[in-house]
């Protein structure tokens, strides 16, 4: 026996003293065998595949705190995972090996519904279908809706500050937020389940963890609002000629429906096309053909006959003063659904059409048109026969802005441009005062490139708060902040 092999036994065989000790600090389950691990330690995106001493899975916020406070004694890495449904590789452990993947996938329980003060109190792994659920149940709405919400987990929207395709209307996941329960870097808890809508006692403790990807602590819980459920929803889809017609219908928009319009979706021709490609029961609604589309809906407190009349008025506007070209407004619930199945297809099937490059970017909305006109054209200058998949939350200013590569164009040599590429993509945004991530983190893929648009200041504060809240650096490390 070589000197490596036995400092490998010799590593081999502290680890499972160590991790025997674990065992018997919480209850739940702890995951040690490579085929039981490996799920956890994989990106969704395939991109980054991690190592961990072992998956822990506790059963309780004080099983947490067990975990993490055996983790801080013995200077071992945290790494916080809810569903493993992230982006950007926030939720997958180095290569180091010297971590323990902390799942909360078994903290799913509903604590409470308060239907007087409009809130639900939910562990960090409920998924958040069942959260919306919850909520219906209790006649009420949780109006967070992503793609991934029959198998993300609120916890980990949180610690992204998540979006959907409802924050023209309620907010990002802080919006929603009222209150949290956090595990901290030492293994304490704190319980800030308040379910308050005015506390000015200090610092708000809460914005500090929500979209820290898990680098500052666990959040355990959560208290999040409630609304009314709306008596009626409309769904249309339009044709405009360009992103600046969007935006105009966007305008009269929100003139004619103010605060009910609930979700404003852009989304070019060439996404329908591959959406159509792939998925046989997706059809576009409109027959005029249109190099972009517009889906919007708006969720009405009065009635069905309201919410329809108020919806033909602003089409019928929209179409007279040309606008729009075209539109189609759903009949029926399962029409309304076929028209967002078209949206919330995008990214599966840009998945089936092979490799591109992703950009989840923030612009101010009256930037968008310019900066997919200005970054559409120097890229397809400088990649000739690239398609642009360009769609997302118009009303917010959140676009998935993506690149796929011309036809013929092998996906190992259309992948070694993506630095280039994001350069190209990541100034246009700076040029317009944007944001380099708007719903889907840093984690690890953007971690170094955002140093290079925040300010030395705001980059030195970053570190500042995770030098004090986390002193040993063993929280999620590698990843929003180095």
């Amino acid at each position: 026996m070589n000197a490596r092999q036995d400092t490998a036994l010799q590593d081999s065989a502290k680890s499972a003293t160590l991790l025997a000790d674990l065992r018997t600090r919480f209850s739940g389950r702890l995951l040690t065998d490579e085929s039981d691990t490996a799920p956890f330690l994989l990106d969704w995106r395939k991109r980054y595949v991690g190592k961990a001493m072992a998956v822990a899975q506790p059963d309780s916020t004080e099983d947490v705190a067990a975990v993490v406070r055996w983790c801080a004694e013995h200077r071992i890495a945290v790494v916080p995972q809810g569903g493993n449904t992230g982006l950007v590789g926030g939720g997958v452990p180095d290569e180091s090996g010297h971590s323990i993947l902390l799942s909360l996938a078994r903290m799913n329980r509903v604590r409470a519904v308060d239907t007087i003060n409009n809130t639900i109190t939910v562990e960090a792994g409920c998924i958040l279908q069942h959260v919306q659920q919850a909520a219906r149940e209790a006649e009420r709405l949780f109006p967070l809706s992503l793609g991934a919400e029959g198998s993300c987990m609120i916890g980990g929207n949180l610690s992204t500050n998540a979006g959907g395709v409802q924050v023209l209307r309620y907010g990002n996941t802080r919006e929603l937020c009222l209150g949290l329960e956090v595990v901290t870097p030492s293994g304490e808890i704190w319980n800030g389940l308040r379910g308050l809508r005015k506390d000015n006692t200090g610092y708000d403790l809460k914005d500090l963890f929500i979209g820290a990807e898990g680098t500052l602590g666990v959040i355990t819980a959560a208290t999040m609002k409630l609304y009314p459920q709306p008596v009626a929803q409309v769904t249309a889809i339009a044709a405009v000629p360009d992103p600046q017609a969007a935006m105009k219908l966007l305008g009269m928009a929100q003139s004619r429906l103010a605060a009910s319009l609930t979700g404003f979706e852009l989304i070019s021709d060439y996404c329908l096309t591959i959406v159509e490609r792939h998925f046989a029961q997706c059809r576009r609604p409109v027959s005029t053909p249109s190099p972009w589309y517009v889906l919007l809906e708006s969720s009405d407190s009065e009635s069905e006959a309201h919410a329809a009349e108020r919806f033909e008025a602003l089409c019928s506007e929209a179409l007279e003063s040309g606008t729009i070209t075209d539109a189609a407004i759903a009949a029926s619930i399962a029409q309304s659904r076929a028209f967002w199945a078209l949206r919330e297809s995008v990214p599966e099937a840009q998945v089936l059409e092979g490799k591109n490059i992703k950009h989840d970017i923030s612009v101010p909305i009256s930037s968008i048109d310019r900066f997919i006109i200005e970054t559409n054209a120097t890229i397809e200058a400088a990649y000739e026969g690239v398609r642009m998949v360009v769609f997302g939350h118009l009303g917010d200013g959140n676009l998935h802005y993506n690149v796929s590569p011309a036809p013929g164009v092998s996906p190992e040599a259309f992948m070694s441009n993506e630095p280039a590429i994001n350069r190209i993509v990541h100034d246009a945004v700076a040029t317009h005062r944007g944001s380099i991530s708007a719903e889907h983190g840093l984690g690890q893929l953007k971690r170094d490139e955002n140093v290079r648009y925040k300010s030395p200041v705001e980059i030195a504060l970053m570190r500042s708060i995770k030098q004090a809240l986390d002193p040993q650096g063993i929280m999620n490390p590698g990843k929003v902040v180095g």
